[in-house]
């Protein structure tokens, strides 16, 4: 099979864009780039239009819409980024939009969807079921169905990231980009294989929600459930026709990271960048913080989007400090003695770290008489000050039973 799309639609869909997206900013990122030997820069689509890339395809599918399509209105399902996108670009072209999204949805992102414009309605657990009911919607109303990356239209819009990215960074030798159904990513490959056919284009998915593994190995896109991830934005249970073919075409690498390694990148991103980005949108640089594989610069990682609810956030904060060793958990036993507690918290003291959090108990059944359980939450800062946290807690022989 051909590609479906060129690098002439490409940019011809850049053209179309120039007034309706933005062309976002490189981040540079110096304690990426120091690890590397080289420079490390973030393509800041959590910065665009609608909070994420999809505005781009969501938009060139539309407008090529014939007339009497648009006139019976759009219809598309998401969890949350597509939604946006198509909500805006619909509302653009002064023509009315339904969005089928999964129950449970952020409801910040279902919030921004109905204020682009959009009817929002919800069906199923996934994208995968809200996509079926969306299909159902369009053959009874006749609504434009609007596939959230399948689709040549939405790939092309989708590769002018790439086209946008060797304007700005002429010599990328890698580039890293969020894989879920694959629109973004097979956009810029196919415009990186006309143009630098050199670059190293990577596919990122989250390790406990990757389809592609197993579709590239099968050659052709299977279904997989059970699905659970922080990164919903590319939690998709299979990989579109037209998308698998081309990152199989281009020979695209698809890469897995840790639900630990995405909640280190969005801290890093959010304290030494200030850029706040979804779980989805931040695997890219959560490849360049797994110690397996190192890659070449100069290389950009793609931040496909910021839409992401801010109860999630404090959440992924937390989980990011624990997962850079800044928050340690830990539960001891010690002497149910006047004092004994006060002991163990200078001992935490004199080693420079804070207590943020203290339980003390003395009903557990393992429990020997005359001992309490303390559990403790102790900021750090990272992972070498734990370990002398933990060797002072030692050397004052105190019984850790548990710590992470």
């Amino acid at each position: 099979m051909s590609n479906p799309v060129t690098l002439a639609e490409i940019r011809a869909a850049r053209d179309l864009l120039a007034e309706i997206t933005r062309s976002t900013p490189l981040a540079w990122s110096r304690p990426l780039s120091e690890s590397f030997g080289g420079p490390v820069w973030f393509k800041c689509e959590n910065l665009q239009r609608a909070g994420s890339f999809k505005v781009r395809g969501a938009y060139v599918r539309i407008h090529n819409l014939p007339e009497h399509e648009r006139a019976r209105g759009v219809v598309a399902a998401s969890a949350g980024n597509h939604a946006q996108g198509v909500a805006l670009a619909a509302t653009l072209h002064q023509i009315p939009s339904t969005v089928f999204m999964p129950e449970g949805a952020p409801l910040p992102k279902v919030a921004a969807t109905e204020s682009y414009g959009a009817q929002v309605r919800f069906a199923g657990t996934t994208v995968d079921q809200a996509l079926i009911a969306a299909r159902e919607y369009a053959d009874e109303t006749g609504a434009a169905f609007i596939h959230p990356f399948d689709h040549p239209d939405v790939i092309a819009g989708q590769g002018t990231v790439a086209l946008e990215i060797l304007e700005q960074c002429p010599d990328v030798n890698t580039v890293l980009v969020g894989l879920g159904g694959g629109g973004l990513l097979s956009g810029m490959a196919t415009a990186f294989q006309a143009l630098r056919p050199q670059t190293r284009v990577i596919g990122v998915q989250a390790a406990s929600a990757t389809s592609w593994e197993p579709s590239l190995k099968a050659g052709e896109p299977v279904s997989i459930d059970g699905m659970a991830t922080m990164a919903d934005g590319i939690a998709v249970g299979r990989p579109g026709e037209l998308t698998f073919e081309v990152v199989q075409d281009c020979g695209v690498e698809v890469r897995t990271v840790s639900e630990e390694a995405i909640s280190r990148a969005l801290l890093l991103l959010l304290e030494r960048n200030k850029l706040v980005v979804e779980p989805a949108g931040a695997v890219g640089v959560a490849a360049l913080l797994e110690p397996l594989e190192k890659f070449e610069p100069p290389i950009v990682a793609v931040l496909s989007g910021g839409n992401v609810d801010p109860l999630l956030l404090l959440r992924l904060i937390r989980h990011g400090l624990a997962a850079a060793g800044r928050f340690l958990s830990l539960r001891l036993r010690v002497q149910d003695r006047p004092g004994a507690l006060a002991r163990l918290l200078s001992e935490i003291a004199a080693a420079d770290a804070n207590v943020v959090d203290v339980e003390h108990g003395r009903m557990a059944p393992n429990l020997a008489i005359g001992e309490v359980e303390v559990g403790l939450t102790v900021e750090t800062r990272g992972a070498s000050h734990a370990a002398t946290v933990l060797k002072r807690l030692h050397d004052a022989r105190y019984r850790i039973e548990s710590s992470q």
